[in-house]
């Protein structure tokens, strides 16, 4: 049994070159397509699924705002297929590193508030200083609207990051705990497995959760700037 509590989420080398890019490559593969003109039952609840998330989140967009909606749906794919396959046994997860997180959310925010800049450069500004703002509090209310402003991607990555390391390491230590107690004690052994494919359903509907809340922040990000 590996006693290391963090050595799920070291990255893995195969004959000591870095394997994390193949890893991060391989959950598209898994996403089924069809070059038929009647679609199987599960291309047809793969293409509602993504029809129903796009137009939710898409709803409150304008126009300019709709052209990011095939990027948005591609993130939200990726991290929830990433997620997803963190969970199976002796797996890597991506998203438990902060670094990648980062890579995602601050091209994504810099785009969004570079758009907003251009397009709605008295709108962009406006969010700095709250309208009938007091004049000696206005330098402190413009630096703190920045810093809030600036520590976007960094608060999108770091939830990330945060929830599925949680989860991953909650998991780890039942599933030890489950096999110290099953030479021990059988009926204990039998209540904290039941825990563990409880916290394991749970561990589904977070990484699903956590993709999609991760998009759609970046989706208001958006709709703050067009």
């Amino acid at each position: 049994m590996n006693e290391n509590l963090f050595a799920s989420f070291i990255a893995p080398t195969i004959l000591g070159l870095p394997a994390a890019v193949l890893i991060i490559l391989f959950p598209p593969l898994l996403i089924p397509t069809s070059k038929y003109l009647i679609n199987n039952r599960l291309i047809t609840t793969q293409q509602w699924l993504i029809k129903l998330t796009s137009k939710q989140m898409m709803a409150m967009h304008s126009t300019k705002g709709r052209t990011w909606s095939l990027m948005l749906v591609s993130l939200i794919i990726f991290i929830a297929t990433t997620n997803l396959l963190g969970l199976l046994p002796h797996s890597f997860t991506p998203t438990t590193q902060l670094s990648m997180n980062l890579a995602m959310a601050i091209p994504l925010w810099a785009g969004a508030v570079i758009m907003g800049f251009r397009s709605k450069i008295k709108n962009a500004l406006a969010h700095f200083l709250p309208q009938g703002t007091p004049t000696p509090l206005i330098p402190m209310l413009v630096i703190i609207e920045t810093i809030s402003l600036l520590i976007q991607p960094m608060a999108l990555a770091v939830r990330l990051t945060a929830n599925i390391t949680a989860g991953h390491l909650l998991m780890h230590l039942i599933g030890s705990a489950t096999l110290a107690m099953s030479t021990i004690n059988l009926p204990s052994t039998l209540i904290i497995f039941t825990i563990l494919i409880l916290l394991t359903i749970l561990e589904v509907a977070v990484a699903l959760i956590q993709a999609y809340v991760f998009t759609l922040l970046v989706s208001l990000y958006l709709h703050d700037n067009t």
